[in-house]
């Protein structure tokens, strides 16, 4: 049972500072949990009906759009079924670089800038707006909830963005502080920051876990090496997402921190895309997302065979994804859940896996560490980080307008602050960065052991 101060902050404190921000996150989170246990047959003719709603939009406000559906002659008011979805073109991340501003609704206000390296390295820009916030905002909360625990309840937040680590205003801390939510660093693991890690955890007893699955199991295996027992602290469950959730980690986790683990799939272009419930189900957040899984063509497959993650978000009309690529691959489940929710599943989700690096002085440290170096240049259409050794990594690049030697430099720069003194940082231009195997790409591959180092203090 939640806490009275938990019940303060997820009743009164969190929906006051959603309406100060303009968000109808407390309405729409109400109306998911109730739509969950809708018919799957009610949820598709709701994806339906809101989907004739967001292309109707985009004909008339997105001009991308506008001029995209005269030139196929696409009418969203005939829109007859889902299926008709498959009419449009897939949008990928070249497409959105190239028509950035044609993307934007013409009513659109207050959009927020975001950008991302992606899980093919390739730098983006897109941008958001308050009705997407909202819903990706109230799908997590709605997902947290599935947990037994709510927002209030004391959590310990383990991430690397520059957004949740930029230099944080008192209006911020003190967020912070009335949510109960304490953040860690994930970019840099040495010995010593570990075991701060670990002791700030046992101090602050949280009641739930949130982070990257590498970064939440380094730092159990961290505490078991120390021999300091970390399963009786109270938590209830460790939410993991931004990356693949391997099972070694899961495992590590859950013994560690004697909790379970619920898996999150989503990001920050995409957005909250499915969560697993406590039955072990990975549900779709349907009602504001439409999944397909496609094969190298595009072709939309079959439930049960695995292919790339396409996503259309229904709350996107300031800035739409309609059919965006995520680059991901998965398998669409059939089976029903136990749970009794009729939100669609996913299984077998692949990618999304982020390497650690490690420092010349055994520093270990998320690779998005590197990542964030090169994402932003906008001479930079493409990277891959290659990590050999602790003396060698090379950056493989797609150069784009403007790239040059002072673009060179400054990459080896900001890598040799992170690698260390005497790193050498071999810059190498490509003409594409090809995929792995699997059809995945992946911008950091560090051959260095991160758990056969010694990382210094």
């Amino acid at each position: 049972m939640s806490s009275l101060y938990t019940r303060l902050v997820s009743g009164v404190v969190f929906p006051l500072q959603e309406r100060l921000k303009h968000h109808d996150t407390v309405a729409v989170r109400r109306q998911l949990e109730e739509s969950q246990w809708w018919s799957r047959e009610r949820l598709a003719e709701l994806q339906l009906e809101r989907l004739r709603s967001l292309l109707q939009h985009a004909r008339q406000h997105v001009p991308y759009y506008r001029d995209l559906f005269a030139r196929i002659g696409f009418d969203p008011a005939a829109l007859s079924g889902l299926d008709d979805l498959q009419r449009l073109p897939l949008l990928g991340k070249a497409e959105i670089r190239a028509g950035t501003e044609a993307l934007k609704a013409d009513n659109a206000v207050g959009l927020a800038r975001f950008n991302t390296g992606g899980s093919s390295g390739e730098p983006l820009i897109f941008f958001i707006g308050n009705q997407r916030v909202s819903h990706d905002v109230a799908a997590k909360w709605r997902a947290t909830r599935w947990w037994g625990v709510d927002i209030g309840d004391p959590e310990i937040v383990v991430w690397g963005s520059p957004i949740e680590l930029g230099v944080q205003d008192r209006m911020r801390a003190l967020r912070d502080r009335l949510m109960r939510t304490e953040l860690l660093p994930a970019f840099e693991m040495s010995e010593a920051r570990l075991d701060d890690f670990v002791a700030r955890i046992r101090a602050r007893r949280p009641k739930m876990l949130f982070g990257y699955p590498s970064a939440l199991s380094h730092i159990g295996q961290h505490a078991e090496k120390r021999g300091i027992r970390m399963d009786g602290l109270g938590i209830a469950v460790a939410f993991c997402t931004s990356e693949r959730l391997y099972d070694h980690q899961r495992e590590a986790i859950e013994r560690v921190f004697g909790c379970p683990v619920a898996n999150g799939y989503g990001s920050r272009d995409a957005g909250f895309i499915a969560h697993q419930c406590p039955a072990g189900g990975m549900h779709l957040t349907a009602e504001d997302v439409i999944v397909e899984i496609v094969d190298a063509d595009g072709r939309v497959l079959p439930a049960g065979e695995a292919g790339e993650i396409v996503v259309t978000h229904l709350a996107t009309g300031d800035f739409p994804f309609i059919r965006y690529r995520t680059g991901d691959v998965a398998v669409m489940d059939t089976a029903t859940c136990a749970c009794g929710r009729c939100l669609p599943m996913l299984r077998e989700i692949q990618g999304r896996a982020t390497d650690f690096v490690v420092a010349r002085n055994g520093t270990v440290m998320h690779g998005l560490a590197l990542i964030y170096i090169l994402r932003d240049l906008p001479q930079v259409a493409g990277f891959r980080i290659v990590q050999d050794s602790l003396d060698l990594t090379r950056v493989q690049v797609v150069a784009g307008p403007g790239f040059g030697a002072d673009t060179v430099l400054h990459i080896q720069r900001g890598l040799a602050a992170r690698l260390g003194e005497g790193v050498r940082i071999e810059v190498e231009q490509l003409a594409e960065i090809a995929p792995e195997r699997s059809g995945k790409y992946r911008y950091v591959v560090s051959r260095v052991d991160a758990a056969g180092v010694s990382c210094a203090t």
